[in-house]
């Protein structure tokens, strides 16, 4: 499964010159430097986020000086941290900012605290934002790609939603880089559209595709039927509370929560964090049952899997997964067809494997052929899709909010857009398909964030 905790090293940076009054007054920006990571640990820490500072590495907690900085750089590896946050305390120190950051290849955050304080007699003690230009040109020359939040106080907004960003992104990051996906059988013989490149995605992103045969899943699946009754008993017991039924479902309900036990296995097994998966031709020849009830509730255990065998729709969903921290669940509606009424409305639709919790309450739950019939609750929704084209890979991403439309099968969402003919043309246009990932709020912040940090993915929007 993929990894939510973030672990993040706080250091605070002043310049290293002689202490004097005013602006290179190191008393001073030691105090605030100590102050923010104080505010940091205590506001920002939770059971997904925590932090590791300076403390012991000097007598005053703050990184001033190159030997210093080797200490940092020791602990930090140590401590295995996700990301870096530099806080400009003062006029900062760009050597020992681009020391650590280049020595570490982390995501790295760069703040400096309002300068707020100036005395009746014209003194003033920080200049910090004047610090940060100097400190960002120094990372810059080093290649160190970085997040800038507007230097600000930081009890501000701007601080706050920059943090908690940064803090998705570092997520993002971290899950991306070396992830390894189970891809459990071929894809059908008609999708050439999700089509995609392994080697690629192992030379460009350190992404492992793990191949997982159709017939040891299907040696699985009958071993967990003739092994796991109880256990397959109590999962049949929770789908008939759920949902109307039509009468092909009940006698095979087993079977289909068998899928949510197979599934669990592979990820175990195969120690993978997401799943592309082969499902509407094999599986149902192979064993006589569907799994998108399943997927279903795999998605609420927090576990990531696509449909119809998109490898590229697996990763945004685990993209949009991560920028949530886990809190919130993705799912897969494709584009499908329009409103019969609203010019920017579209239908975000797959046959039944949205995650349940994702159902609106007002909406009747029904299982029809081992598929759910629901429509998603209502909200604003990040749209997104990675893809690419002749070696070129981007990520696409916007947003919608939901709307009243007809009632269909399936699992679905109608969706309206800012000009859904600019979505309609770049799917047409490429490199995407209709598959997309979908998740609860609005990441389009982060996942623009995001891609700075991965060579060779760039971002993409409709406008």
């Amino acid at each position: 499964m993929l990894n939510y905790k973030i672990k993040i090293g706080l250091v605070p940076i002043r310049r290293d010159v002689t202490n004097r009054p005013g602006i290179f007054n190191w008393e001073k920006a030691e105090e605030r430097g100590r102050n923010a990571v104080d505010y940091i640990k205590r506001v920002y820490t939770c059971e997904n986020v925590s932090f590791v500072d300076l403390e012991g590495i000097n007598d005053v907690g703050v990184l001033y000086n190159e030997d210093d900085a080797l200490k940092v750089i020791c602990r930090f590896n140590a401590e295995q941290v996700d990301a870096i946050v530099f806080i400009n305390s003062n006029f900062g120190n760009e050597e020992v900012a681009a020391q650590v950051a280049h020595a570490l290849d982390k995501p790295v955050l760069l703040w400096a605290p309002l300068d707020d304080v100036f005395e009746p007699d014209g003194m003033r003690y920080t200049d910090s934002q004047c610090g940060i230009f100097g400190v960002s040109r120094q990372l810059q020359r080093r290649n160190i790609t970085f997040t800038y939040i507007d230097n600000c106080a930081i009890e501000d907004e701007i601080f706050d939603r920059g943090f908690k960003s940064f803090i998705s992104v570092t997520c993002m990051v971290k899950n991306f880089r070396g992830m390894r996906i189970a891809q459990v059988g071929m894809r059908p013989k008609p999708f050439s559209s999700v089509i995609f490149n392994e080697g690629e995605l192992l030379q460009r992103f350190d992404i492992q595709i793990i191949p997982v045969n159709l017939v040891l899943v299907l040696d699985k699946f009958n071993r967990i039927l003739k092994e796991n009754d109880a256990e397959l008993e109590a999962g049949a017991k929770l789908l008939a509370s759920r949902y109307e039924m039509d009468e092909i479902t009940p006698p095979l309900l087993k079977k289909v929560y068998a899928f949510v036990l197979l599934y669990q296995e592979i990820f175990r097994e195969y120690k993978v964090q997401v799943i592309s998966a082969e499902c509407w031709t094999a599986m149902q020849l192979g064993v006589g049952a569907m799994p998108c009830t399943a997927y279903s509730i795999l998605a609420d255990m927090g576990y990531i899997i696509s449909c119809e065998s998109d490898m590229y729709g697996a990763i945004t969903m685990a993209m949009l997964s991560c920028a949530s921290l886990g809190k919130r669940t993705p799912f897969f509606g494709e584009f499908t067809v329009r409103h019969p009424e609203n010019k920017n409305a579209e239908l975000l639709w797959h046959c039944g494997p949205f995650a349940y919790s994702l159902k609106k309450p007002s909406s009747i739950a029904k299982n029809v052929n081992m598929r759910q019939w629901f429509e998603v609750k209502e909200g604003e929704y990040t749209v997104a899709r990675m893809d690419q084209d002749d070696g070129h890979y981007s990520l696409l991403s916007g947003t919608c909010h939901s709307v009243e439309g007809p009632y269909t099968f399936g699992t679905y969402l109608w969706a309206e857009f800012g000009d859904l003919k600019k979505w309609e043309r770049k799917l047409v246009e490429g490199p995407y398909i209709h598959h997309m990932a979908e998740i609860e709020g609005d990441f389009t912040r982060e996942i623009k964030e995001f891609c700075k940090y991965v060579p060779h993915l760039f971002i993409d929007t409709v406008e």
